[in-house]
This record gives structure tokens, sequence and C-alpha cells, in this order.
């Protein structure tokens, strides 16, 4: 038996089940050995006795020659704001501390029909609602490169354990980059796909129980290597039995060989500024492309930076009411109404975003349309295949810091995930590559971004880069 497969990517691990060098089994104790002694607080719930039936039936079906899924076997880890049907599924929130469904989320039940086997809940802040991963219920996850900085939000708890060799892969979700920061943060890669494409049902928030979901929340796998991610996307877009769906999703690969990519890259902008680091690692990124022959050039990118987070900023206020309770709803009406006409404060625009009309909201959603338009364009009208992006600002902040330091200058909070969320409200997909590490040891990414639908060519596009910068095989590894 190898025991040291822990280490290798999710694919790695599938090969070796394949040519029964090591049994599911033996490969969930692995795992589950390295939570055991992990210090990093990723993975907060487990059943050891269902993961290993589930586990043994995967050893059963192999031994058989029975068709199974992509993922026959294979130990998975899910962030726990996804309802997992006999495993507690409390989204960090107190009152949610036994709360175990009968159901699994959508995503889940994709994975499960693959034959994943389900190992364990990863940590998440409250309701996914901070840029720290950190709750009452479990306390704070580390990152697994320094103790002292954060492991980012909301899946801290997947990127971390991820990072940590703890899973193959983990089950994430981002709706404001809360993917992508993580995986930034801890050096891993994240996809965030094409909106729609993975279902949302079974999310928290919204409540337990609730069919719909947030308009802009959107489930991704985080791995350790871009192959693992293909291999995650292709099960999460295969509809389980149960979702009785007529559907089949065949996603377009790259529609020219890797190495003569079209490459824009928008480095940098006024309203969200980087630091030198990150911007040393985007110049690196370009010349490693360049010098591999790719026709790389810089761009201001195809939206206003400002333009776009405004209007993310008033969809995903819209979008977070709908469980809002009566009386809340109320005091939130009475509050804006009481606002002057010329209170340009956060709070001010906060409270008109969350009490706005059905009109306004719909004059945002056209909006949203033609910004998706206008990215729709850049890639078709100027030809290019990708865009590459900086993942954020800076490499992991301090843990529990509630500012943002840039270069010395104090920039907000929330600047954290303001180039991730320039495709947050149109539904783009993108992909976090782990690209170098700055002097302190902490990794530094970027972010890959394609038109609609463009998922497996962007991953390919990843995979690409990594192998250049000598990061192909697991990441910004420990």
């Amino acid at each position: 038996m190898t025991t040291d497969l822990p280490h290798q990517p999710a694919h790695v691990q599938l090969q070796a089940l394949d040519r029964r060098e090591i049994s599911s089994r033996e490969l969930l104790d692995l795992h589950l050995a390295r939570i055991d002694a992990s210090q990093v607080n990723a993975v907060v719930t487990r059943d050891d006795s269902a993961a290993r039936a589930a586990a043994h039936a995967a050893d059963e079906r192999r031994a058989r020659n029975e068709s199974s899924g992509t993922l026959n076997g294979l130990p998975l880890t899910i962030k726990d704001s996804f309802e997992t049907a006999g495993l507690r599924t409390t989204s960090g929130a107190e009152e949610l501390a036994d709360h175990v469904p009968a159901r699994d989320a959508d995503a889940v039940a994709r994975l499960r029909h693959q034959g994943a086997v389900i190992m364990g809940k990863t940590n998440t802040p409250t309701y996914c609602q901070d840029l720290h991963t950190d709750n009452s219920l479990f306390g704070p996850t580390l990152n697994p490169h320094d103790p002292k900085r954060t492991a980012g939000g909301s899946s801290g708890g997947p990127a971390a354990a991820v990072a940590a060799h703890l899973t193959p892969a983990d089950l994430g979700s981002d709706l404001a980059g809360s993917l992508r920061l993580p995986a930034h943060y801890c050096g891993v890669y994240g996809l965030r796909p094409t909106h729609g494409l993975v279902p949302a049902r079974g999310h928290i928030p919204r409540p337990p129980g609730w069919i719909t979901s947030s308009d802009m929340v959107t489930p991704g796998p985080l791995a350790r290597h871009p192959r693992d991610l293909d291999l995650l996307l292709d099960a999460l877009t295969t509809p389980s039995p149960a979702e009785n769906s007529p559907w089949i999703i065949k996603l377009p690969t790259a529609q020219r060989p890797v190495g003569q990519l079209r490459v824009a890259v928008w480095a940098e902008d006024a309203s969200c500024p980087v630091d030198r680091d990150t911007a040393d690692a985007l110049a690196a990124v370009e010349q490693a492309l360049a010098s591999a022959g790719a026709n790389v050039r810089r761009t201001a990118g195809p939206v206003r930076f400002p333009d776009s987070l405004q209007l993310f900023e008033q969809l995903l206020h819209a979008t977070a009411t709908a469980t809002t309770d009566d009386e809340a709803g109320a005091a939130e009406l009475a509050a804006a109404r009481d606002l002057r006409e010329d209170d340009a404060s956060p709070r001010a625009a906060f409270l008109r975003h969350r009490t706005q009309t059905h009109r306004s909201w719909l004059r945002a959603n056209e909006e949203r349309l033609r910004f998706r338009e206008m990215w729709h364009r850049f890639f078709a009208d100027a030809e290019h295949d990708v865009l590459i992006t900086p993942a954020a600002p800076t490499a992991a902040i301090p843990a529990g810091t509630r500012s943002l330091m840039v270069d010395g200058v104090e920039r907000s909070f929330f600047d954290q995930t303001g180039w991730a969320n320039l495709t947050s409200h149109v539904g783009m997909p993108s992909v976090v590559v782990p690209v170098v590490r700055n002097a302190e040891g902490l990794p530094i990414g970027v972010q890959l971004v394609g038109p609609m639908y463009s998922d497996r060519a962007l991953l390919a596009a990843a995979e690409y880069l990594a192998s250049l910068l000598g990061e192909a095989d697991e990441g910004i590894g420990l």
C-alpha cells in the first residue's frame, strides 16, 4: 500500500484505486489519520462509520468490475454549507448545531452518484458571511502555510483542508469570491464554474429545505491540480438520477493549442490596487507565457471597475434579503425612508440596496446582462482566449484583522475580493491558479477568466500555466 498517496493529486489517487494498488477503504483511513493529526481545524464534522461503509461499497463495485462514476471510491470533504443526508450540516450557525438533513444538496448528490466517498464537512464562517473562516461552534480555521494568517472565507475550511492534504478535493461555494479568495490564500486551485452549471439547491443560506438559492451563489471544486478540477467539474455537471433531468452538458474544450493562447492581462486598476509582490507575480506570469510563444498583451479590461463593483453590490444586497423576517424587513424599510437624499455613506447604500423596489432590481438585472454582453465582446471581438487578473490585492492577511494593508496603505477590508467580484454577478467562469510564494512563504495566485461555458478551456490554460511555472503537480505545496 502506498502510504504517501494523500500527498498526491486526486487524479493520481484515482489511478491508484483503478490499478488496485490501494483500496478505497485504505485510502480513506490514510486521510482520516491525517485529519486526526491536523491542527488547522479544517474538518469539523465526521461520520467515519458511514464513510467506511461507502468506501467498502466502492471497493465491492470495483471488484465486480461494475460500471461506476468517475470518482468511484475517492474520499472527499464537503463545505459545511451544503446539506448532506445523515451528516450534520450547520453552516457555522449555532441554531443549526444539531441539523442533520434528510437529503443531499443537489451538488453533493451528483458527487455521490459519481462514486465519491464523503468523509467529512469543512469549516465556514456563520452562514458563509465573512472573509475569515471562524464561528462560535468550531472556532477558526488556520492557514496551513502560517497559522497567524487567515485561510480566507467563506470556503476557508475547504481550501485549508486541500492545502494540508487532509482531502484530495473539496466542494466549496462562491457568491462574492468565497471560493477563490481562500484558494488564493491557501495556495490551491479553485474553480468558480459558469453560473448555472452546478445547482445550488441545498446550500445554506438559504434556510434548510428551501428550493431556491441566491441568483449568484455558485458551487465549485477546490483541489491541488487543475486536472482534478476538471474531474470534479465533470461529476458536478452530471445530473443524479433523482433530478430526473434530460439534459447532458458537453462543455467545449480549447479551440486552439494552449501554447498559442491569446492572453489579455488586466494587472492593475486604481479602484483596487495590488501590492508589489502581487504585481511582480503578474509580471512573472506574463513573461512565462510570452517566452512560451503565447500572444500576451496588457488591457484595461472590458468594464469599468467601479461601475461593475457598484452593480455587484446592488445585486448582492438584493439577493441577501430573501430570508429576512418581516420585522427586520420593516425596520430596514423605515431606516431607508429616514435617510437624507444626500447621504452617500456605505450604510445608506446598503439600506437602499436592501430595500430597493422590484422595478429597481429589474433595471439592475438588465444592466447585469449588458455587462455580460460587454464581456462577451471582449473575448469574441477582441480575440482574447483568456483574461488574467490578480486573484486578490495581497497574500493572506493576518487572521482576524478587519483591515487590508496594501504596501502600507489601508484599503477597504472588502477589497480582498474586488478582483474576484468583477465576474461574480455576471456568471463568468474563473479559476485561481497558485503561481509563486512571497518572501514570507505565503502563496500568491492569479485569476484566469474566460467567456461563458469556457470552463474546460480555462482549466487547460491553468494547467499549461502551472506547468510553465513548475507548479502543476501540487500547487504551492506544503
